[in-house]
């Protein structure tokens, strides 16, 4: 007995069926249930009862749940292997629980709803249809996620190397930056804690954090994630950024880095084994290459809508660096507007400045003298008195809408120099996704290694919102509004329960055609419990 569908063999053009459940031998299967339940389904369905029966069955609709945008991320976790990646890890140990189901439930609940651990129990309880995820308990886990840092790096190449292959990435290069995320708590951290007060990218000084790093390729893809104690500098992550990714098919690598990441120590790391470098300069570094650099005359070359570029070598053979110069004409601009109202507000306070006296007038002094935005435009005169820096206001001016790019590939033009440097917002853009889409801070995890699990969960998530983003061309936030749509209704009638999904509107067969699935089956599960 077997609930079956007829359907158009596309190659043949004979009709054949598709069954869609099976129910057992007829001799073992109850009929009046199955007769109770055709009525019920087509009920549910809107059609009239094809099957009379003697008794009235009521039908119930249990409940109701998002079911679309977790059938695209676990379609996602499929495609590119990570369930086996974690399974064949699982292999070697063994779990009463399921464990490769629970790491996808967190992971799904970082980019759909994060919230605690403690909460996705009652998440996937009440509100959301993961596929092959009936419950799940918060002991799980936490025992998930100690097993996920105990196989970090494997899982981690593993996973790269399947979305490589799949996604054909483009690693020729490989842009790289850190961030920092904070902890909410009252105690000060343990000495050989990660949790450490440091330099916040958070601007959140007075609480403990992580540094977290990332390496990204062009198309925002996060290819590997690094987690450092809270007080690392960015200067020292450089030479075991380079080591971890040692062995990785990446090809021919440029790495391009941020300016904090510029000292000539990080960038002969970078050139270890034949590798290669964009990194940005300083130019308020007081280098004499970068003076040199910015003081050579020639012109721009314009080489896209608002981006001019100037190639320059300073020094020569193994000494020389080759530099690009790079202008927006637009920045300039806004620089330049920028700094005409600072400077109007400078001399109105300046013009204040003279009629106070007494503490007023110190108090005033020095708050001018440190702050943030006009200090540089400020000089003393003999008698101690403020005045504007003519010459701090030339050197500003000569800088407006530029950047200094050096680099030690002599390959590529000045235009992918500068091309490669502007991609590096990339990784801006990830960071962004996991503090707002996946919420990572602040984190309340204790133990230093339930931190990195917690990291390596985001990384996850934001890992399968990047692919998705970039086949669709939509952003996670309208995916995910679109699909969440998608509903998976419980109904009972008499003793057989049906699970259906919800009619596929066209905006949501659109994304799914441009993530390349199929619609998810109609009837998610049929039981039929005799009595």
């Amino acid at each position: 007995m077997q609930l079956a569908h007829n359907e158009r063999n596309p190659v043949t053009g004979n009709p054949q069926a598709k069954v869609y459940y099976t129910f057992g031998r007829e001799d073992e299967v109850d009929m009046d249930n199955l007769r109770r339940l055709a009525e019920s389904i087509s009920r549910f369905v809107g059609d009239a009862p094809k099957v009379a029966t003697q008794e009235s069955v009521q039908t119930s609709l249990l409940d109701s749940k998002q079911f679309g945008t977790g059938y695209v991320l676990y379609s996602l976790w499929q495609e590119f292997g990570i369930d086996k990646a974690l399974s064949k890890r699982l292999a070697e140990r063994k779990y009463e629980a399921p464990i490769e189901r629970v790491l996808f439930a967190m992971v799904a609940n970082r980019a759909l709803n994060p919230s605690s651990k403690r909460a996705v129990e009652d998440w996937v309880k009440s509100d959301v249809a993961l596929p092959g995820i009936e419950c799940f308990e918060v002991h799980q886990g936490y025992r998930a996620m100690d097993f996920l840092i105990e196989s970090d790096e494997e899982i981690q190449r593993e996973v790269y190397e399947t979305v490589a292959d799949l996604l054909n990435l483009e690693v020729d290069l490989l842009f790289f930056d850190t961030t920092s995320s904070y902890f909410e708590m009252d105690d000060e951290p343990e000495e050989d804690s990660i949790k450490q007060r440091g330099y916040s990218k958070d601007h959140r000084p007075d609480l403990p954090q992580v540094v977290i790093g990332f390496a990204v390729t062009r198309d925002g893809i996060p290819v590997r994630c690094w987690v450092w104690p809270g007080n690392t500098s960015d200067m020292s992550v450089i030479p075991q950024v380079k080591q971890d990714l040692i062995g990785w098919r990446l090809g021919r690598v440029i790495t391009v880095v941020d300016r904090g990441f510029n000292s000539e120590t990080n960038l002969r790391e970078l050139q270890k084994t034949g590798g290669h470098y964009i990194a940005g300069e300083k130019m308020s570094s007081g280098k004499l290459s970068v003076e040199d650099a910015l003081a050579r005359p020639g012109r721009f070359k314009t080489v896209r809508d608002n981006l001019e570029v100037k190639e320059v070598v300073v020094g020569d053979g193994e000494a020389r660096t080759r530099y690009v110069l790079v202008r927006n004409p637009d920045e300039a601009r806004r620089d330049e507007l920028r700094r005409e109202a600072h400077l109007k507000r400078l001399e109105y306070e300046l013009s204040r400045l003279k009629e106070l006296d007494g503490d007023s007038h110190t108090k005033a002094h020095c708050a001018l003298q440190s702050h943030q935005t006009y200090k540089r435009f400020l000089k003393s005169d003999k008698r101690g008195n403020l005045r504007i820096d003519k010459e701090a206001v030339k050197a500003a001016e000569r800088l407006d809408g530029k950047y200094l790019i050096r680099t030690s590939d002599d390959t590529l033009s000045a235009e992918d120099v500068a091309l490669g440097y502007k991609q590096l917002w990339q990784v801006e853009a990830a960071f962004r996704s996991l503090k707002q889409t996946m919420e990572l801070r602040p984190m309340y995890h204790r133990k230093d290694d339930r931190i990195r699990a917690h990291v390596l969960l985001c990384w996850l998530s934001l890992l399968l919102v990047r692919v998705a983003e970039n086949r669709t061309g939509r952003t996670w936030r309208e995916i995910r509004q679109t699909m969440n749509a998608m509903h998976l209704i419980t109904s009972k009638s008499g003793n057989n329960t049906v699970r259906q999904r919800t009619e596929v509107t066209p905006e949501q067969d659109e994304i799914l055609k441009a993530l390349g699935y199929k619609e998810p089956a109609l009837i998610q599960k049929i039981s039929t419990d005799k009595l």
